[in-house]
């Protein structure tokens, strides 16, 4: 076999840095293609962080241990385990708890992303201007999609998940000048 073949080879950190250059997605307007990019990167850290998570409650649980160090008797009260339905043990049931656990925070850690990146964008085109203005309305908006989108949601918490949203990306929006 000859060796002729110009074969590339690129690191991981290549990768990465080519995201920055060229989209994972050419949908023909900026704004889809920054909403698309958005949503699918955030729901992949969703789902990584959601994976994570139950993997460490599942390994705590299996070895008879809580979250603080100590025992599993020795805390009053049954264990706060945000996932009810995985029991530790490698059963369906467990495997398909954890599946749709996943899908869910994936889903609304790639909620919150598009729609603040698609709401920033759109706003900074609309009013020609990139400020904390901008910033607090897509928090706000965002802190009410996410609001939305969990389960037995009360009036009060969708204005506190607006008000918020609006102060953390105004807040990240003034500081980003700074740092």
């Amino acid at each position: 076999m000859s060796s002729n073949r110009n074969t590339e080879t690129r690191t991981l950190m290549d990768e990465v840095r080519s995201f920055n250059n060229a989209g994972l997605f050419d949908l023909g307007h900026p704004l889809l293609n920054r909403v698309a990019e958005s949503f699918v990167k955030a729901a992949g850290i969703g789902a990584v962080q959601a994976v994570s998570r139950d993997a460490y409650f599942t390994a705590v649980e299996g070895a008879g241990l809580e979250s603080g160090g100590g025992a599993a008797g020795d805390i009053n009260g049954a264990r706060k385990h945000p996932f009810p339905n995985l029991t530790g043990e490698t059963n369906r049931k467990s495997l398909e708890a954890m599946v749709k656990n996943t899908g869910r925070e994936s889903f609304q850690w790639g909620l919150a992303a598009g729609v603040f990146s698609g709401l920033t964008y759109g706003l900074k085109e609309a009013r020609g201007v990139h400020d904390w203005k901008n910033s607090a309305v897509a928090g706000a908006v965002t802190g009410v999609a996410l609001a939305m989108a969990t389960e037995n949601t009360t009036h009060e918490q969708i204005v506190q998940c607006a008000i918020t949203g609006a102060a953390i990306s105004s807040a990240a929006n003034l500081l980003s000048g700074i740092f």
